[in-house]
């Protein structure tokens, strides 16, 4: 199936989740003035990274590791904080009303065309998810000391994970991430087009702001 480019301008909440697809990243950075088209120049401060998951009859979702705990997982049905799979929506109304955070798709273009990935890569997803869900966030107190050591190539504990490092290691489980790299070396700011992370047989399209509307707001 041909790959069907994705509009540049901004899209509505609703829209930008019945868009999205597996493995299609959800950027989320502070909102300022600038923000009124998207932006490639380097430096772009980026505070946090999920990939979407879409299989089957199941809602939109996003896959994310984060320190606050107030939805549902919806591997587990717990309230956890680490990593965990969230309803897509409802996690981009908790990033904008309680963190002010404005949201961004970037769509994945892959082997499978439109949607981007295979029976496969979906079947690494899922099993990604059953190994990590649940796996704690670093605290706030062990965050500059895990993103350095990341950087520096220590080795590093594996029982906490970063939010960028959870989708490189989803990413690397489908194939798409050469290995070589520390996955803890990535940062939610690698995930913007200007830094443009090397897939394998696989690209990530421009970023697409997703505004959420005032009138008839789904995240009150």
């Amino acid at each position: 199936m041909a790959h069907t480019r994705a509009p540049s301008r901004a899209l509505s909440l609703h829209d930008a989740v019945q868009l999205t697809r597996t493995g299609d990243v959800w950027l989320f950075r502070r909102a300022s003035p600038a923000d009124g088209a998207a932006q490639s120049g380097a430096g772009v401060p980026v505070d946090h990274v999920g990939m979407a998951v879409v299989i089957e009859d199941l809602p939109p979702l996003i896959w994310h590791a984060e320190l606050g705990h107030s939805l549902a997982d919806a591997w587990t049905g717990r309230h956890q904080r680490g990593v965990q799979l969230h309803d897509l929506s409802d996690a981009v109304c908790v990033w904008k009303k309680r963190y002010g955070q404005q949201a961004w798709l970037r769509r994945l273009s892959g082997p499978a065309g439109d949607g981007g990935v295979t029976r496969e890569m979906e079947d690494a997803v899922l099993r990604s998810v059953a190994r990590l869900d649940g796996k704690p966030f670093p605290t706030t107190r062990g965050l500059p000391e895990g993103w350095l050591g990341g950087k520096l190539r220590w080795r590093q504990s594996n029982d906490t994970i970063f939010c960028a490092e959870l989708v490189a290691a989803t990413y690397r489980a489908m194939g798409l991430l050469p290995g070589g790299r520390p996955l803890r070396a990535h940062d939610p700011g690698r995930f913007w087009a200007a830094e443009q992370v090397p897939l394998k047989d696989a690209r990530l399209g421009d970023e697409i702001r997703v505004d959420v509307p005032v009138e008839g707001d789904p995240c009150d």
